[in-house]
Parts: C-alpha cells; sequence; structure tokens
C-alpha cells in the first residue's frame, strides 16, 4: 500500500495542535506540508465531517482543531482516513479451480482484520496530544 493520507492528516493536525492558539491557512498548512493547498484543503473537509477541525471565514479565518488534541487519539485519524487495507488490495480473479486460488482472498481478507485491528489497538495508545509535542 503506498498511501499517504495518514500522513497527510497527522501532519494537518500536529500544525494545528502545535499553534493551538491560531487560525492557519490552507495555503500555509500546504506550504509546511509541500503539497497542493487542494489537497490540504481535501484531507481538511475529511477530519472537519469527522468532527476534529472546524473553520472560520474572512480574513482572520482558517482552521483549528475541534477538539482538544488530548482527546484525539492516532486511531481516530487512521479510522478517518483509512480507505484501503494495510497489506494492500486483493488478487481480483484467482483460479477457483487451484487448491490456493480458490481460497486466498478469505485468507488474506482475515490476516488484513487481524494486522488492522493491531494497528488501531496501537495507535489507541497515543494522543495528537502525545505526537504534537515531538515538536516543542
Amino acid at each position: 500500500m503506498n498511501n499517504t493520507r495518514f500522513a497527510t492528516a497527522l501532519h494537518i493536525l500536529t500544525l494545528l495542535a502545535y499553534k493551538e492558539h491560531e487560525w492557519l491557512s490552507s495555503d500555509w498548512i500546504a506550504g509546511s506540508i509541500n503539497v497542493n493547498p487542494v489537497i490540504v484543503r481535501k484531507e481538511l473537509g475529511v477530519l472537519m465531517h469527522a468532527g476534529l477541525v472546524k473553520s472560520r471565514k474572512g480574513k482572520e479565518g482558517g482552521y483549528a482543531l475541534d477538539k482538544n488534541s488530548v482527546a484525539i487519539t492516532l486511531a481516530d485519524i487512521y479510522l478517518t482516513v483509512k480507505t484501503t487495507n494495510v497489506l494492500g488490495k486483493k488478487n481480483l480473479l484467482p483460479n477457483p479451480k487451484c487448491p490456493v486460488g480458490k481460497d486466498i482472498n478469505k485468507k488474506l481478507e482475515g490476516l488484513n482484520t487481524v494486522i488492522d485491528q493491531s494497528v488501531i489497538k496501537e495507535l489507541q495508545c497515543k494522543t495528537l496530544k502525545n505526537f504534537a509535542e515531538n515538536f516543542h
């Protein structure tokens, strides 16, 4: 799997936690990540929908955390942006006559579930506040 959504969302939220008393623009956030502001705005929309971020319009507007950083776990972030399995996609058309091919996707799905639950369990123990403190 080659997906940067978790890294991007964590970067955004860490910036908002690091500058918790400021409203940050999507352009400023994008400059920190070194990506197009459109990508940042897309992820901000997802994070707002999840109740992690709020926005304010106008000259003094921007984005800020909508929850205290101690109340946001890294698992919350992971589950908000997760779109694929940790181990990647399954093969679409394995041979149903093959002893491996006929069951590989069921077995792979079970393995993905175990690995995903392990990742979530580990991330639940870490808060955004703890992560953001690495940058002070």
